[in-house]
């Protein structure tokens, strides 16, 4: 028969078999009077090193100093209970987020005799709320940066067939007026307005649809000094910012496009690290790689962004080109700059660097490689001469939604000394290719209402197999056709376009119409 013990010593024996708490007794001044293994097991004292000690000894010295264990045990004593979470110290130093309760233990008559105090360690759990609640910012970053990229592409969309009718009919009028010195000027200006803007488009594009690179030789010196207007009125009055180029630097192999956006957000994200003025220094020199793990061996061009401003962390450069990583604060910043760089960089053969020194400023190293010399630069398409496809003239096919892309692609197409049939439906299209035999090419728009190019070339393909087709999209990618299928004749044409890449778009569909199979898209 078990013997029955004392209430009392039931209860030292359930509180020293609890281990996953730390369960202990402190005097109306604060000092531990008792200590279970639990409390052992968590703070790393024994019993005979802890009794008699004052409890605010677990509590970081940062608390200490603002006097945080007297506010417990004041809150406790008035209102009988204390309940918070925050950081406690262990023996050796270390730390652990702790959920503590502290109930006031008093006599029969109401007089306060001292603290009960229960502390749980919760650091698993803390961090797993916090990795949590970082997916969730991550994933509200990612739904919101979707959104936004969509507006941006419908509104690219849209842009890019304004400026296609603007500077295609300025390019006309340019050829067909003679020169006046009182005329001609302002529509160069124009025509050169026109381009910006779509430069700005293929900007707004990238961001909004991973545009792929369209890969170029690039004089980055060139480059980086064509940006200083834009880079001086973004940076702003507070910030020196200076070009670091010898006369002799390499071409690199990259999108120019894409590099501008790249030298962009890194110039705005030095603006931002310094907030009261400093300097800002892009800066470029020739390097020879061997031996690193990092970065295959080869020639590369160092690009180098500079700054003197608050500089980062080692743990902050850790994940500075992580997605949706930012140090800018809740709507100030994306998180996908350093990222999108990063991911230029690595398509384009290259590597991103980051050095950094809290207080000290950032550099960040972008390496391109160097153009080899058997690897020329595309043929600029306005150097294509302005003629008919291998000098014969055909009977083209364009349809378009917009009546003034359409206006302006049948006028480019008709100056070329082509015979245009223009449609505004795919549908119209088809019938048109049903009731003649003729039609010797289709130049197409790709986003247009119940028929879009893409499907319209599918229907086309069975109906006429190999019969060369131009998809003119403003987006980079299009989610049926992957590129140019060449076997077929099939070639996509990036609006806004000049007359002089119509025409050689035109001349390259043809010269592959003749080797053109049966198949589909």
């Amino acid at each position: 028969m078990a013997l029955a013990l004392p209430d009392e010593d039931r209860y030292r024996l359930l509180v020293d078999a609890i281990i996953d708490y730390a369960i202990y007794m402190l005097d109306i001044d604060g000092r531990v009077t008792s200590w279970n293994p639990g409390a052992q097991r968590f703070k790393g004292y024994t019993p005979d090193e802890i009794i008699g000690q004052h409890f605010s000894r677990f509590y970081t010295p940062e608390d200490q100093a603002t006097g945080d264990p007297a506010t417990a045990l004041g809150v406790a004593a008035r209102e009988g209970r204390f309940e918070k979470e925050g950081w406690r110290q262990r023996k050796d130093g270390s730390r652990f987020w702790a959920h503590v309760v502290i109930d006031a233990i008093r006599d029969e008559a109401g007089a306060l005799m001292g603290f009960a105090k229960i502390t749980r360690d919760i650091t698993e759990r803390m961090e797993t709320q916090k990795a949590l609640d970082q997916a969730r910012e991550a994933l509200f970053q990612s739904q919101k940066m979707e959104a936004i990229g969509q507006l941006t592409g419908g509104v690219a969309h849209d842009f890019n067939n304004l400026l296609m009718a603007i500077l295609g009919s300025l390019e006309l009028v340019r050829k067909r007026v003679p020169y006046d010195p009182r005329i001609t000027p302002l529509l160069d200006n124009a025509m050169q307005g026109a381009e910006r803007g779509s430069i700005l488009t293929q900007r707004m594009l990238a961001f909004a649809r991973k545009q792929e690179l369209k890969m170029d030789a690039v004089d980055v010196a060139s480059l980086a000094r064509g940006m200083m207007t834009f880079l001086d009125r973004t940076i702003g009055g507070k910030i020196e910012v200076s070009l670091r180029f010898p006369a002799d630097l390499p071409r690199v192999l990259t999108d120019p496009y894409q590099l501008e956006a790249a030298l962009m957000n890194l110039a705005v994200n030095a603006r931002d690290a310094m907030p009261d003025g400093g300097d800002l220094i892009i800066s470029g020199s020739a390097e020879q790689v061997e031996g690193r793990p990092d970065l295959a061996p080869g020639h590369y061009v160092r690009l180098s962004v500079t700054d003197t401003g608050e500089g980062m962390s080692p743990e902050t450069v850790s994940r500075a080109t992580d997605p949706f990583f930012t140090t800018k604060g809740v709507g100030k910043g994306t998180g996908l700059g350093l990222s999108m760089v990063h991911g230029l960089a690595a398509q384009s053969g290259g590597g991103l660097f980051l050095t950094s020194k809290a207080g000290a400023g950032t550099q960040v190293d972008l390496y391109l490689p160097v153009v080899r010399k058997d690897c020329g630069a595309a043929a600029r398409p306005d150097a294509v001469a302005a003629t008919g496809s291998a000098g014969r003239k055909l009977t083209i096919l364009a349809v378009d939604d917009d009546p003034l892309v359409l206006t302006n692609t049948t006028a480019m197409l008709d100056d070329l000394g082509h015979h245009v049939i223009a449609v505004n439906t795919g549908k119209d299209a088809l019938e048109i290719l049903r009731s003649r035999r003729d039609i010797d090419l289709i130049v197409s728009d790709e986003l247009m209402p119940h028929m879009s190019g893409s499907q319209l070339a599918k229907a086309v393909q069975r109906s006429h197999p190999g019969m060369p087709f131009i998809i003119a999209t403003g987006y980079a990618d299009l989610t049926t056709v992957a590129g140019d299928d060449t076997r077929l004749g099939l070639r996509r044409l990036a609006k806004p376009f000049t007359q002089g890449l119509l025409a050689q778009v035109v001349s390259e569909a043809m010269g592959g119409a003749s080797s053109a199979g049966v198949s589909s898209l």
